[in-house]
Parts: C-alpha cells; structure tokens; sequence
C-alpha cells in the first residue's frame, strides 16, 4: 500500500521524526545517520534513498510512500504504527473550525467617512477612517507600529479575534511593497467600536 508523499500527516511525521533526531535533514549525510539511528533503534532497515524520497529530497519523481516506511518512521518518531500516529495527530490539533457569535463591524455597513476606533493589547489605539471600497486610512494612532496615513483593506473587523489587514502601506514609505498587517494575533480585538461626530 502507497500513501501520497505530501498529504499533511507526512508533513507532521516528517517534523516529529526531526525533532526526535534533533536537527533537520537537509543533506545526503543527514539521512545516512538517521539510517544508522533507526537500524540501532529499532532493528528495522530503511534506505537512506526511501528517506530522501519521504522528505522530497530525491529527484527520482516518486511522489508516494509505502506503508512499512511510515511505520517505521512512525514508530521511531512516537512510539506508534502509522494509523495510531495519524489518529494521535487528530486527536492532537482538534477541531480548526468553529461558528461563533461575536461583536463586529462589516465594511459593508459602512458610509464613506464613518471611523472605527480599534484597539489591542498591551495597549494599542488607533482611529480609522472608511475610504469607501474596503478601503481605510489611519487618522490616530496610540503605540502601534500603524501610524497616522497608513492605508489598508479590511472586509470586516470582530471583537475578540485576530485582524488582518491587508494591502497595508505606510505613508512614511509609499513606494514600498504592499504587505499584510496582523493585529491582536494572540488575544483578538480588544476595542472596538464606531465614533460618532
């Protein structure tokens, strides 16, 4: 049985596997001591060729993984065959999706002029403006890497949860490349709300 080298599970055990050998295989000596490790370990052969195949290494072509290799791999990496590593994985990361009721503002509801004043820990403040277009400009920033003229695009902001902030470009630099922002990555939007007057 072959399983698709880049499925998200070999991506997982790849790093597992790095990890437990302690440091990254980037070089054809590196999978011939880990060959070495794993024969030690646990008196099972793999060529250091399939190992290269499994980390993309390889320019053979081959672009799948047979069962054996990964549960040796597995057990070296967890202690576990293959199917209980996945199931382990699963279990691991949880569920990534979620619905959720939450304070927030669509750019839709919007007027061209309204602003919003957005804020984030430790202690960040800063007053928008809507350009119209999902477009807005920075008009009072309070310690925050955003300052007064900065421009950027936002379909919608939600108390709680992280913002991102894309086609974000700073007046102090107008000929840089347009990059994204990430606001309130770890806690969300801590203030939010519209200004009136």
């Amino acid at each position: 049985m072959s399983i698709q080298r880049n499925i998200p599970q070999i991506l997982a055990l790849r790093e597992r596997v790095e990890a437990r050998f302690g440091k990254r295989l980037a070089v054809h000596a590196d999978f011939l001591a880990l060959v070495a490790v794993i024969e030690m370990e646990q008196r099972q052969h793999i060529s250091e060729s399939t190992l290269e195949r499994v980390w993309g290494y390889s320019t053979r072509g081959y672009d799948s993984v047979s069962l054996r290799t990964l549960d040796v791999l597995s057990l070296y990496a967890a202690g576990s065959f293959w199917e209980d590593f996945c199931r382990l994985l699963h279990e691991e990361s949880g569920c990534e999706s979620e619905l959720f009721n939450v304070e927030h503002i669509s750019t839709g509801e919007l007027a061209v002029g309204e602003r919003l004043l957005i804020g984030w820990l430790p202690d960040r403040l800063c007053e928008v403006r809507y350009l119209g277009d999902n477009r807005f400009v920075a008009e009072r920033c309070e310690n925050s890497k955003m300052q007064t003229g900065d421009t950027f695009s936002c379909l919608q902001f939600s108390l709680g949860k992280e913002l991102l902030l894309t086609d974000f470009r700073q007046a102090s630099a107008p000929d840089a490349t347009a990059r994204t922002y990430s606001v309130g990555s770890r806690n969300g939007l801590t203030t939010l709300r519209r200004l009136h007057g």
